[in-house]
């Protein structure tokens, strides 16, 4: 099989694609928190922080508020010990934090639901929302200046039709409309510069179930899509205008299929006038049937070159902690990396480069992308086959290339060094080409 690449054709930039969700959570101790700096991890989506019911301490609206009844301009009415100890070791590891405004998932929620209620004071709400935004962003309540730009309004409250059996929202489609119509439009006002979105949809799987003009709304799957239709309806409308600065959106599918979603969110957006409006995959995951195996990595890394051809802006994985099944970047119990770790190392070393330029395989199934700065290229090729392959690179440039080294990920290597011609099977290889440096035009 070839891969065909041209260095001097620049087709884009490479999109921060290899943010996580969460941070690998060991207690409060940070020993594994480097290697999101060593992989350059863009963002940290904060849901589903800490476990079950948010740690009881993280992040959560209900944990860093705990008596809704106190009084949200109070500095005193906030609890920000254990979110301030996260934020800050992110920082220091150079990821910009997501922050979603509202609750972990409660999967028991049959015996007893706690935090997943519609707010009783949706301005309440909203106002509490305020406060944690200026302790990180404008130092309140012995706060910080950590500039934290997006800001997502709760998440999956489409997760059931049915209220009883939904684990993120008691309550009907239009009063979560009406939560954030209340909580959008204040925080925008507040905030102009942040963007402000939401609501981390659970997807278009009904696109791929049925070939139907319409979603079936009687299914799970098709009240996805309805309660999407819906609330693009609705805050688009006159009376109920709301910014939509982000629609954020999860999916757990495989790349081709996330390439049809991707391009269908963002066709109903522009429907609507929603031109502006960033469209961020920010729960997905391959297979977490394959954690620990090359093949989740040669997954994630297949995902990472499909997601660049299609109209996503951001992506974030789910997920970065440890005690988690949907961990897939590290061992919790030799407390090290796992194989997908070297996916999002190696998509990095592109995205340090800047500028993706043309690059196709020969071979379908076979995944590739590319990138360049001035006088350095690196290709990122993906084989989550069990197929193995002769590999030839096809190049055009007008520069001369100096040197060429390889590093694979497959079932045997863990990212290294490698003079082959081969690519072997549930693998990922990054190539890196130096070429002669011009001072005269470099």
């Amino acid at each position: 099989m070839t891969v065909s690449v041209n260095f001097d054709k620049i087709t884009g930039r490479i999109k921060p694609l290899h943010g996580i969700g969460n941070a690998p959570l060991l207690g409060t101790n940070p020993k594994l928190f480097p290697y999101l700096k060593e992989a350059g991890i863009p963002y940290s989506r904060l849901h589903d922080t800490g476990g079950r019911y948010g740690g009881g301490c993280f992040v959560d609206i209900n944990n860093v508020f705990r008596d809704f009844d106190r009084d949200p301009k109070d500095p005193d009415s906030y609890d920000f010990a254990f979110t301030d100890w996260l934020i800050t070791e992110l920082v220091q590891q150079g990821v910009k934090p997501f922050y979603r405004l509202g609750t972990t998932i409660e999967n028991s929620h049959r015996i007893k639901a706690y935090y997943i209620y519609p707010p009783k004071d949706k301005l309440k709400w909203a106002q509490i929302c305020e406060g944690i935004i200026r302790h990180y962003n404008e130092g309140w309540a012995s706060g910080f200046y950590y500039d934290i730009e997006y800001w997502e309004i709760w998440n999956e409250p489409d997760n059931e039709p049915n209220i009883e059996d939904n684990p993120m929202w008691k309550g009907t489609m239009e009063e979560y409309f009406e939560l954030y119509k209340v909580a959008s439009n204040y925080l925008k006002d507040k905030f102009p510069h942040l963007k402000i979105g939401g609501y981390a949809s659970c997807g278009f799987y009904y696109l791929s179930e049925a070939v139907v003009e319409s979603a079936n709304s009687s299914t799970r799957t098709g009240y996805f899509i309805h309660f999407f239709n819906e609330f693009l309806k609705f805050i688009t409308s006159e009376e109920n205008k709301s910014p939509l600065d982000f629609f954020s959106w999860h999916s757990y599918a495989n790349p081709q299929e996330n390439i049809k979603y991707a391009k269908y969110a963002r066709k109903m957006l522009d429907e609507y006038g929603l031109y502006d409006t960033e469209t961020i995959l920010n729960e997905w995951n391959p297979g977490i049937q394959y954690r620990s195996t090359s093949k989740d990595c040669a997954n994630i890394a297949a995902m990472f070159c499909a997601l660049q051809k299609a109209p996503v802006d951001k992506a974030m994985y789910y997920d970065g902690q440890v005690h988690t099944s949907y961990g897939g970047m590290f061992d919790p119990v030799k407390q090290d990396i796992f194989k997908a770790y070297y996916a999002f190392y190696a998509f990095n070393k592109l995205y340090l480069l800047s500028n993706e330029i043309e690059c196709s395989s020969s071979k379908e199934g076979i995944y590739t992308i590319a990138a360049k700065d001035t006088n350095t290229a690196r290709i990122l090729i993906s084989n989550p086959t069990e197929k193995e392959y002769n590999l030839a690179i096809q190049t055009y440039t007008r520069k001369k290339i100096t040197s060429v080294r390889k590093h694979i990920v497959d079932r045997d290597k863990n990212f290294e060094e490698t003079d082959e011609n081969r690519l072997t099977p549930e693998s990922i290889i990054l190539i890196e080409y130096e070429f002669e440096r011009n001072e005269k035009n470099d």
